[in-house]
């Protein structure tokens, strides 16, 4: 069990890369563009301090750029909606800007703040749908009639002492924010941390991986995508030597796979330059190599996503940017969660997304609808059978890999079938389809001290079933 914590742990997050970290003023930059970041998401997609940012967000983060954050200056303009934070005396500051729907995108190292003019933004006729209406809707579309506890009140007891706990140090973090349980449909137990709300939104970090697999589902579904054909990386297409880029063979399944052969440095590759760093998922994903070939090894890599997620822009073209609240997010319900997109307007979909636990919720009971909402088929219906099942190679240890999925049917308590969103610092959803239950968690742990979401969830099980 110790060992596929340890494997779970490293594959799951966004760790620490094999390279070296950077030195001197590029790390300073880098550190900049986290707070920039951060600030910026934190003030406007989640409506907080910047003293409850600066203790969650901009705590417990990369050891190497921790110490510099209190001595970075940061300056939020919220007319402009932008963030700025000086790094050098010879270059202008890191600046972030935020822009309804899309929240906040990193300009480049050495932009000018009037860059920010050029960030694209979605058309003025597309809005976020009326969120007093939509919240008055039944759950899951709204929040209305969502929490209905179970009739036997013994069991409802057993399965309330469990979600209390999450919020101690009996799971190893004490960094709860939100805990949500689900059965059949309807949500049994919901809890906070105080000053949180089931409308308060945090980073999903690569629980975004998931999403992106769903909007690539979507698209399936509308019949733009076929998973098994290659996918549509513009870097890779056309003539290369003699033989062609052999990367324009890669398909969609292989990027959803973590199966696409690109070398990385390290799993989990860090992705700094694209997250904090300022530059565009095509800078930085699309240029990297082959290491294997095409399905034939597994590395837990954030490009693989992110380019999935640009291949889709391209298939898309103008409709790209309204795609996954059109398509997705305001169908399922979802209309509190925030996409972010690089200066150049692509998603980043491995991690730099942002969204409540309800939101999260709805997003499970998609899969676990079969892929329906609202009454209509969003995805094909064999698509949560695809993101559960084990394709191509495999995680040497710990749990299975599905595409933008975990697979959680091996671990302790949970049945065959179970499997899970998972990001950085404590964000998972758990989906066990044979019990019709759902558990969310959110979260900010610390390194070292991650949340024993396994042992979580086959206690919520266990509670739920007793």
């Amino acid at each position: 069990m110790k060992q596929a914590l340890i494997a779970l742990a490293l594959l799951a997050a966004p760790v620490a890369a094999a390279e070296d970290p950077p030195k001197g003023t590029h790390r300073l930059a880098l550190a900049a563009g986290y707070k920039a970041a951060f600030l910026c998401s934190g003030r406007w997609n989640a409506g907080q301090s910047v003293e409850a940012i600066t203790a969650d967000d901009l705590t417990g983060v990369y050891p190497e750029i921790q110490p510099m954050l209190a001595g970075l200056d940061a300056v939020i303009d919220e007319s402009a909606r932008t963030v700025s934070v000086k790094f050098s005396e010879m270059l202008p500051p890191r600046i972030a800007v935020w822009r309804p729907l899309l929240g906040c995108a990193q300009l480049p190292i050495g932009a000018k703040a009037d860059a920010a003019r050029q960030v694209p933004r979605l058309a003025p006729g597309q809005r976020r749908p009326d969120l007093a209406k939509v919240d008055a809707l039944p759950w899951p579309h709204g929040d209305a009639s969502a929490v209905q506890p179970l009739a036997d009140a013994e069991r409802q007891n057993v399965v309330n002492a469990v979600v209390q706990a999450a919020f101690g140090a009996g799971y190893r973090s004490d960094r709860t924010t939100a805990v949500i349980v689900l059965k059949d449909g309807k949500i049994i137990a919901e809890h906070y941390r105080s000053g949180w709300t089931m409308h308060t939104p945090q980073r999903t970090w690569s629980v975004a991986k998931s999403i992106a697999a769903t909007l690539v589902g979507r698209a399936v579904q509308m019949g733009f995508v076929n998973v098994n054909s290659p996918a549509p990386v513009p870097q890779w297409q056309g003539a290369a030597g003699l033989g062609g880029d052999p990367r324009a063979a890669i398909t969609w399944n292989q990027l959803l796979r973590m199966n696409s052969g690109l070398w990385t440095a390290g799993p989990g590759n860090r992705s700094d330059e694209a997250y904090i760093g300022g530059s565009t998922v095509a800078q930085t994903a699309a240029v990297m190599p082959l290491e294997h070939a095409p399905g034939s090894h597994f590395n837990y890599s954030n490009n693989d996503i992110m380019l999935a997620g640009l291949a889709l822009s391209r298939r898309l073209g103008r409709d790209a940017l309204a795609f996954p609240f059109t398509e997705l997010l305001w169908r399922t319900g979802m209309t509190r969660t925030t996409p972010e997109t690089d200066w150049r307007g692509d998603f980043i979909l491995s991690s730099q997304v942002w969204t409540t636990a309800r939101d999260m919720a709805r997003l499970a009971l998609l899969y676990q609808n079969g892929g329906r909402a609202g009454g209509a088929q969003l995805l094909p219906p064999n698509w949560p059978a695809f993101v559960e099942r084990a394709g191509g190679t495999q995680p040497e240890t710990g749990p299975g890999y599905g595409a933008g999925f975990w697979r959680w049917g091996n671990q302790p308590g949970l049945p065959a079938g179970t499997y899970a969103m998972n990001g950085n610092r404590g964000q998972f959803a758990v989906i066990v389809p044979g019990s019709n239950i759902i558990v969310i968690r959110r979260g900010f742990d610390l390194s070292g001290q991650g949340f024993d979401m396994p042992r979580f969830a086959a206690d919520v099980v266990a509670a739920v079933n007793k």
